[in-house]
């Protein structure tokens, strides 16, 4: 997302955080694992990151050791007006990785805004009235629901790009094309600069013969959108949510670990190359 600054009569721009949904409509894929591990290992090549966790449920928030009572100001809030980024935002116990919380009251957002013409815009104005608070940050990630509601609309609305975990499973690709419908109505209707970030293959077990099916037909159907990497059945990676951690501080050798770190480094070049 471009943001610019009136300096002597010209329009400049004031930073080049790049911001990114998380997004698939089935529940179980990845998602807010692919967000957690994609922010901290973001973090640990000393990128200031930003999650935005807008899935009532709270897992982006517990799987970084959020508990509830930390969670005074949340997400709601920032929605409803009731507080700004920089009230919002807790750090975690990573460097450079902050979130803002999620709790069940963000059930109800679909229902209180039904009303509400600006509905789909919310978050999109919350981060443009923010552009100072905005610009500390090379990455804001939002962590979306398992659906296509409202909450993932704001997101799709507010974000540069989407990034797509994609299970490797039977059917994967066809749960895929609503999604991707849904980015091209969003483009066609409130955010026309949104792209697609990638799609990256989770859940990945290469001796069996359905994920290399899997990672096979995406690659020949989605080409360049599918990352090179892909994220491995892991029990490390399994095992670190309980823990309340990333799995990146949870067990840094672990070839979970190890694949989100290349697929960060796969977001980061992809970025560059798009600023040069």
């Amino acid at each position: 997302m471009h943001r610019f600054l009136l300096s002597k009569g010209y329009l400049v721009p004031v930073n080049s955080c790049k911001i990114i949904a998380v997004a698939n409509q089935k529940g179980g894929v990845g998602k807010t694992t692919t967000t957690i591990n994609l922010g901290a290992a973001l973090a640990e090549k000393n990128k200031k990151v930003l999650l935005i966790d807008l899935d009532p449920q709270g897992n982006a928030s517990t799987g970084l050791g959020i508990e509830h009572d930390q969670r005074g100001i949340t997400t709601y809030d920032l929605l409803s007006g009731e507080a700004t980024m920089d009230e919002a935002a807790v750090p975690t116990s990573i460097k450079n990785l902050s979130i803002i919380p999620a709790t069940t009251d963000l059930s109800s957002a679909d229902i209180e805004l039904m009303d509400n013409e600006k509905r789909s815009f919310l978050l999109r104005y919350v981060l443009h009235d923010a552009a100072d608070a905005v610009a500390k940050y090379d990455y804001i990630l939002i962590d979306c629901p398992p659906s296509l509601n409202i909450l993932t609309v704001n997101a799709m609305v507010a974000a540069d790009s989407i990034l797509v975990p994609l299970q490797s499973e039977f059917f994967a690709l066809e749960g895929l094309s609503q999604l991707i419908l849904t980015v091209r109505d969003v483009r066609q209707s409130a955010n026309a600069d949104l792209r697609i970030e990638g799609i990256v293959l989770t859940m990945y077990d290469s001796r069996n013969n359905l994920s290399i099916q899997v990672e096979e037909d995406a690659r020949q159907n989605m080409g360049d959108m599918v990352f090179k990497t892909v994220i491995p059945r892991n029990v490390r990676l399994s095992e670190a949510p309980s823990f309340s951690m990333p799995v990146l501080e949870y067990d840094s050798a672990s070839k979970g670990a190890m694949a989100y770190r290349a697929l960060a480094r796969e977001v980061i070049q992809k970025n560059m190359k798009k600023r040069v």
